[in-house]
């Protein structure tokens, strides 16, 4: 397992103090040149990258650390829903926020937003399931207590949080 990545970013970290009324900003990037496809905009994929790094940084502002998936705990995405709503282009600066829609003591749902860093601009949105799983086992399993605890705090406030229009969007021709 290569974790040489997750070690060499800087993160934010759950402190007592945070005020959690509001989507959770922690992550934000800079769109690379091997992100960019053959439109000259950034491709399908690095979108779902981006989002995957940003989840990255809710793990560990939660407490799944390097440590934490050594141990064999981790959490799977088990559904992803992407929304696109506006290019982006090689170099450009990205801002990610992230607001937990639900919890229990298994799974998460979260949503980010993906915003240009500078403009303000919404790009792309997605929603995700994630199940939480003891990877020596291959199965789910139940949060570890201490990071349960974090995501209970932050759950109690973004559940008085708007929901997103997104959420729950079924695609279909009509």
């Amino acid at each position: 397992m290569d974790n040489e990545i997750y070690l060499t970013r800087e993160y934010q970290y759950y402190s007592e103090s945070d005020k959690l009324d509001k989507p959770l900003v922690l992550y934000s990037a800079k769109v690379h040149t091997d992100w960019i496809d053959y439109n000259g905009h950034m491709s399908e994929s690095f979108y779902l990258y981006a989002f995957g790094d940003a989840s990255d940084a809710l793990f560990q502002y939660i407490g799944i650390d390097n440590d934490y998936r050594l141990a064999g705990q981790s959490f799977y995405t088990v559904e992803t829903h992407i929304n696109y709503y506006l290019e982006v282009s090689e170099n450009e600066p990205l801002q990610f926020s992230t607001q937990i829609l639900g919890l229990d003591s298994k799974r998460l749902h979260i949503f980010h937003q993906m915003f240009h860093g500078e403009s303000g601009e919404l790009l792309a949105t997605t929603e995700q399931m994630l199940v939480h799983v003891d990877m020596n086992k291959a199965k789910a399993s139940e949060i570890d207590q201490s990071v349960f605890t974090i995501l209970q705090k932050i759950w109690s406030e973004h559940k008085k949080l708007a929901s997103p229009k997104q959420k729950g969007r079924v695609m279909e021709i009509k």
